[in-house]
């Protein structure tokens, strides 16, 4: 490996948050209809690296950790071919819609994973991950993340007759 365990975990983490943050702003994206074709390149790459360097780190067997990662990786393949190659067009609209919401809700996921994980006062409340706060948080987040894919892909279709801005 080029870099120690440690800086290996920043750049992966760093990644991760760049994900979330930019994926947010593509999300806002697609619910108002405007491509943000910078972040959506900076979403797509970083959540794309951060699921690759995650099969980096050392491990003894398939862990859930390594399915959500294959799935992140998959999903994300599929947002790109349906974004860049097919360019939007027909289903291949839904299926970037879908992706990237998707995408960017397993990277939210494995972030309450971890902050429960690493944050002492949520690791309290559920130290080990079964217990209902964490299962309420993650709940309540996926219901959100439902939701806000139904509404992107409603409103990233209605624009479909109409050429989507492409700011961002």
């Amino acid at each position: 490996m080029i870099f120690d365990i440690t800086t290996y975990t920043y750049v992966h983490v760093l990644l991760s948050f760049v994900g979330i943050l930019s994926g947010f702003i593509v999300l806002y994206g697609l619910l108002t209809a405007n491509r943000m074709e910078n972040w959506t390149l900076v979403f797509l790459a970083t959540t794309l690296a951060t699921s690759l360097t995650g099969f980096g780190f050392p491990f003894g067997g398939f862990t859930p950790a390594f399915g959500v990662g294959i799935i992140s990786t998959v999903v994300l393949l599929a947002a790109i071919l349906a974004r860049y190659a097919f360019r939007l067009e027909g289903p291949w609209r839904a299926v970037y819609v879908a992706g990237a919401v998707l995408a960017l809700y397993l990277n939210v996921f494995v972030l309450i994973v971890q902050a429960f994980l690493k944050v002492p006062v949520l690791h309290t409340l559920a130290p080990d991950g079964t217990e209902p706060p964490f299962a309420i948080t993650q709940a309540v987040v996926l219901v959100l993340f439902i939701l806000a894919g139904f509404m992107a892909h409603r409103r990233f279709r209605l624009a479909s007759g109409l050429p989507l801005r492409a700011s961002g």
